[in-house]
């Protein structure tokens, strides 16, 4: 058996695509090693370029043969009759190996990787190459030990830049000598220039691309962003845009819809214009420190926002129809009441969980509340939903405010009333219009 590094180019060839639909019999180009090629062979397949690495592993399942192009959907450009290979992926990684964690290494000083990355597929791996990649790929999710910040560190732009790269200009900066794309979001100038960032209804954090005027494409730090998973390279949010700036933690882009567009004015004002909306996740829930401020001024949500078309699998039935319409405007109305009563509302920035909206009492109590419509179909589920939300909002805020009280607000009493008696006994109000008094008590 013999091990194999097998190239792609993502200017010629749309892996994503590719990896999204999931095929198990696949073919890959080759253009050398055909008599040596064999079934059963194992391969790492490789991005090529600075930002590159390792994305996957395999094996192959037969010798090559020539025929017009394989999987001729997914190339760019058709390459038309080639050498293809059948091999099967074992294994996407969810966090790719980057390139120079692999030639950097002095057993590549002489591999055919390092001299021609970009010579004909493929390239051949002696056993101790591959040993060092298949541990690589065994510790590809481990946190990368280069990184020494930590969720709700601060630290000065400049400084930051001179660590890790990057431009100390712009939202969305690449670095081209460490494996991190550097993202900042900031709402007090951001919306100047139609950059309106928050978290959505369905648990996502829509960051905006970047590009000031005229409609937004995939160049350079969108397209840093949207191959991440491909390239290798961390996403780093950071809050702030200049001076001190505070790292949020690392957010990797929702596999199930990782962008969507939107409309936005450019920079000085004028028509509306198309920009991108990128939907991200954190990367694991490592908690903020105790120090980081919660919330921000309470942004009202827009009732009158159309609902998307509901995509398969959307956990949340708020996400679209009339549950959108009554999600946001019961939200509205209670933010109202506690602005009345005194209150601090409070919308969360990337710093803090996907909550719908918190309150501060003047003696500086905290209460945190999650928001469900209901109708008779969806009752259970919304409830189920909601309470798990709350109890997790919770759990999150805990260390940040001495006491941090859980209220889940829903459209109209349930039709089962042991959900209250559940909602007591694990520490949650659950109440409903007309229970103002004993939200606020």
């Amino acid at each position: 058996m013999t091990a194999w590094i097998l190239t792609c180019n993502l200017d010629t060839f749309d892996l994503e695509a590719f990896r999204r639909d999931g095929q198990e019999l696949q073919s890959w180009s080759v253009g050398r090693f055909r008599d040596e090629l064999t079934a059963g062979d194992t391969f790492a397949l490789w991005i090529t370029g600075a930002g590159g690495g390792v994305v996957a592993r395999g094996h192959l399942t037969g010798p090559p043969s020539q025929n017009p192009s394989a999987d001729e959907a997914y190339w760019k450009k058709d390459p038309g009759t080639r050498w293809y290979v059948p091999l099967v992926v074992d294994e996407w990684l969810e966090r790719p190996i980057p390139r120079s964690q692999i030639v950097d290494d002095p057993l590549f000083s002489n591999s055919s990787l390092r001299k021609q990355p970009f010579a004909a597929n493929p390239h051949r791996l002696d056993a101790q190459q591959w040993d060092l990649i298949t541990n690589a790929l065994e510790h590809a999710n481990d946190e990368d030990p280069n990184w020494h910040l930590q969720p709700g560190d601060t630290i000065r732009r400049v400084d930051l830049h001179d660590r890790y790269g990057g431009s100390s200009q712009g939202g969305i900066c690449p670095s081209g000598r460490t494996p991190n794309v550097l993202i900042f979001t900031d709402s007090r100038s951001g919306h100047q220039h139609g950059y309106y960032d928050e978290w959505s209804e369905d648990g996502t954090f829509h960051y905006t691309g970047e590009g000031q005027k005229g409609d937004q494409v995939f160049t350079k730090g969108n397209k840093a962003i949207r191959d991440h998973s491909l390239t290798g390279n961390r996403l780093r949010l950071f809050e702030g845009a200049r001076d001190t700036v505070r790292y949020v933690g690392e957010v990797v882009l929702d596999p199930t819809i990782p962008h969507s567009y939107g409309q936005a004015p450019p920079t000085g004002g004028g028509p509306l214009r198309q920009v991108i909306r990128f939907h991200m996740v954190p990367a694991g829930t490592k908690p903020q420190s105790p120090d980081v401020p919660v919330g921000t001024d309470y942004r009202p949500a827009d009732e009158s926002v159309q609902p998307a078309i509901a995509q398969p699998g959307t956990p949340d039935p708020d996400l679209s129809g009339r549950n959108l319409k009554a999600h946001r405007r019961l939200q509205n109305e209670l933010a109202a009441t506690a602005q009345t009563r005194g209150m601090e509302t409070l919308s969360p920035t990337a710093s803090d969980p996907d909550f719908d909206i918190a309150w501060r009492t003047p003696a500086g109590d905290l209460t945190v509340c999650e928001v469900k419509s209901l109708t008779l179909s969806n009752e259970a589920r919304q409830l189920r939903t909601g309470l798990g939300q709350i109890l997790d909002y919770q759990d999150q805020l805990q260390g940040r405010n001495s006491e941090v009280r859980a209220i889940l607000w829903v459209e109209r009493a349930p039709t089962d009333p042991r959900w209250v008696g559940l909602c007591n006994r694990v520490g949650v109000t659950l109440s409903w219009p007309g229970g103002e008094d004993v939200v606020f008590a």
